[in-house]
């Protein structure tokens, strides 16, 4: 690809190609090209210019060779990636706006004034219809005041101003739309599903393959705590569900034999093999973009109450406006309360500034599945933190294997991994990535896996019963006994790691060793959340009382407590509700999951268990927990702004009120600065708050 650099900085770049056109498609499928380069940080893709902006990390001679390499019919793009792109969707409100402006314009400029006044008239039925409508529902809202100021206005004959009242409710109706359209589809785009691999079960074992290969008609095999990355029937097992992806209900489902599992929903128990129905196409997309438009829980307490506000004004308005014209029988001075509609503003600004700080916390890669939820981490004062994946790296690191029965350790790895592969934990990947980094091979050799939650695993080796997993599971539930003489050994394991133990026929068979070093950002993290307004900051772990004193000490947690069980979190969380404090659950894993429903808002590592993902409020990216701390910023600013423009429209509008009752402006005047205003403040709610 030919290409010249515009304009350059150190770590970011902004070259224009060589092409004189470029479509949604192609602006799509060079932005998807950029994304997956390891070294470029973000992307924009401009199609009208057919610019490029890339920040990066690295050298940037491996940018413009990315750049040079680069073909549109060698880049293989998922088709839901094209499929649910918004660009075309920001182009058709763009051209909406301009053409509105436009017309309005010409139309004021050029049509003579019989017709302009002629389609004036025409244009306000549909307004005084609305109005009319909302009456009969025996409602006094919105629709009502401005079906009230357009009809009052085109029967005196002051088109003009009837016009402009019209054209601005249009203008902001569109912006409206296009706000609220784009920040749902970003958050539904972000939900969506990213499966790269699935376990295929063919008629003698089960294979993991890449999820791009499955074609309808395969059966496929979905553990507890996994993703069902298909639509299809279930042929074998049962389980229960969890469908909160798709209904916004958090209660499970049970699920067996002959019905039907959706892309997207998540197993919390048992196992199930599903025959795949459909591979391709944007359904979860869509389904996703449903459920979020259509849940009105997902709406913050402030933005409600400022819809039901705007709404209890109305009367006020209309009566302000009967009350003045009594006492002076003046109908510009009453006019003058009629035309300036405080409703208005309130329902444009409050979920212009949610669904935008919605989509501002996205491009930190964060998620956020309702505004209500960053109302709350807003308003919360407790922070609880998972240890394992959270605040230590998510990706722990098998230093050694301490063999007990007599097998070589790569023999004892390979046996875990084989164990291990089938769970989405760090623990467990850890297993699994250095067996394969020995390059040790371990063929399907036990019975059906039993998956304990927050304890390890049971099941049948060549007839012999294995288990592996924690200290308590393993010695305290399952009775292992140490080998008759490895007690010394046993005594002398490392301290500094983290312990995984596999027993085989009731005799511990080995000691996986494994490190889990703390983030690097974790104490910054910490002390910057304590900043941000959290007065209590909790540590949770399975882990051992030693092992988690010592990382509490390093963090700089309020509180710590070690060996605690799922339900142990869940409850912590429920006794601190109770208590009349606000709440944050911090988790990656399956055993994080009754913790993260628990909390006032559940925050998942977006590496994690998919169960966790699912069931949680909020996802953040897995790189950098700092992103907690932008989280808060974002939630925190958000509040603040709505506050703001709650006093500014009520101060600004009360002001034309007075001014207009006073006789000093004109009722066309006061249309005229509070729909401006109304525009303004829209406007200045779809900015960045951290920019502010």
């Amino acid at each position: 690809m030919k290409f010249i650099i515009k304009h350059e900085m150190k770590g970011r770049m902004r070259v224009r190609l060589f092409q004189k056109r470029m479509t949604y498609e192609q602006a799509d499928i060079l932005q998807y090209y950029l994304l997956c380069n390891e070294s470029v940080k973000l992307a924009k893709v401009y199609d009208r210019t057919c610019d490029a902006v890339i920040n990066y990390t690295g050298d940037r001679e491996d940018v413009i060779r990315l750049l040079q390499e680069f073909h549109y019919q060698t880049v293989e793009v998922p088709a839901d990636v094209l499929a649910t792109s918004g660009r075309e969707v920001n182009a058709q409100y763009q051209e909406k706006l301009f053409n509105k402006v436009v017309f309005h314009y010409a139309r004021k400029w050029f049509l003579p004034y019989p017709l302009n006044a002629c389609y004036t008239s025409v244009m306000s039925l549909k307004y005084i219809w609305k109005g009319i409508k909302c009456l009969w529902a025996r409602k006094i809202e919105v629709p009502v005041l401005d079906a009230t100021a357009i009809g009052v206005s085109v029967a005196r004959g002051d088109f003009s101003t009837a016009g402009s009242v019209m054209f601005l409710l249009g203008i902001g109706e569109i912006l409206e739309e296009w706000t609220h359209k784009k920040s749902v589809d970003d958050l539904a785009r972000t939900m969506s599903l990213n499966v790269s691999k699935v376990w295929l079960k063919t008629e003698d074992q089960e294979v993991l393959v890449p999820a791009s290969k499955i074609k309808a008609g395969d059966r496929i095999v979905i553990r507890m705590g996994t993703v069902i990355p298909f639509d299809g029937d279930i042929v074998d097992g049962e389980a229960m569900i969890n469908q909160a992806s798709l209904t916004g209900e958090s209660v499970s489902v049970r699920k067996t034999v002959g019905s039907y599992a959706y892309a997207g929903t998540v197993v919390e128990e048992g196992e199930i093999t599903v025959g795949v129905k459909q591979v391709s196409g944007n359904s979860r997309f869509d389904k996703i973009v449903t459920m979020i438009e259509e849940s009105e829980k997902l709406k913050s307490g402030v933005e409600s109450k400022a819809e039901h506000l705007a709404d209890r004004l109305v009367p006020y308005s209309l009566g302000g406006t009967a009350l003045t014209y009594l006492l002076t029988r003046n109908v510009t001075k009453a006019l003058s309360i009629l035309m300036v509609d405080f409703s208005c503003a309130l329902k444009l600004s409050m979920p212009i500034s949610v669904l935008s700080a919605i989509r501002e916390a996205n491009l930190y890669n964060i998620t956020v599945k309702g505004g209500k939820y960053l109302e709350a981490v807003a308003e919360a004062d407790t922070i609880v933190f998972d240890k394992t994946g959270t605040l230590t790296k998510a990706t722990p690191t098998v230093v050694d294997v301490v063999p007990f029965d007599g097998r070589t350790p790569d023999e004892l790895l390979r046996i875990a991994a084989c164990l291990e592969e089938h769970f989405p934990h760090s623990m467990a990947k850890a297993v699994v990535s250095a067996a394969k980094t020995k390059h040790l091979d371990h063929e399907e050799m036990h019975s059906k896996v039993e998956y304990i939650v927050a304890h390890g695993i049971s099941t049948q080796i060549e007839g012999k019963k294995a288990v592996i997993g924690s200290y308590h599971f393993v010695f305290e539930d399952e009775k292992v006994v140490i080998p008759e003489g490895m007690e010394e050994k046993f005594e002398n394991l490392p301290e500094e790691y983290s312990h995984l133990y596999m027993a085989i026929e009731g005799k511990l068979a080995a000691v996986i060793c494994i490190e889990d070093p703390l983030r690097d950002e974790a104490v910054e993290v910490i002390r910057e959340l304590r900043k941000a307004g959290l007065s209590k900051i909790v540590m949770m772990t399975g882990d051992s009382e030693r092992t988690a004193k010592a990382i509490a000490k390093r963090v700089g947690v309020d509180e710590y407590y070690a060996e605690v069980l799922p339900e142990d979190k869940a409850e912590f969380c429920e006794r601190e509700k109770a208590a009349g404090r606000k709440v944050i659950m911090i988790g990656d894993g399956i055993n994080d999951s009754p913790a993260l429903s628990a909390a006032n808002v559940g925050i998942a590592i977006s590496d994690g268990a998919e169960i966790a993902r699912e069931i949680a409020d909020i996802t953040v990216g897995a790189d950098n927990l700092k992103e907690l701390v932008t989280l808060k910023k974002i939630s925190n600013g958000l509040i603040k702004r709505i506050s703001h423009n709650y006093h500014s429209i009520v101060g600004f509008n009360a002001g034309l009120i007075a001014l207009g009752v006073a006789g000093i402006i004109m009722p066309t005047t006061s249309a005229l600065l509070h729909n401006t205003s109304t525009l303004i403040i829209g406007l200045r709610s779809m900015q960045n708050l951290l920019d502010e």
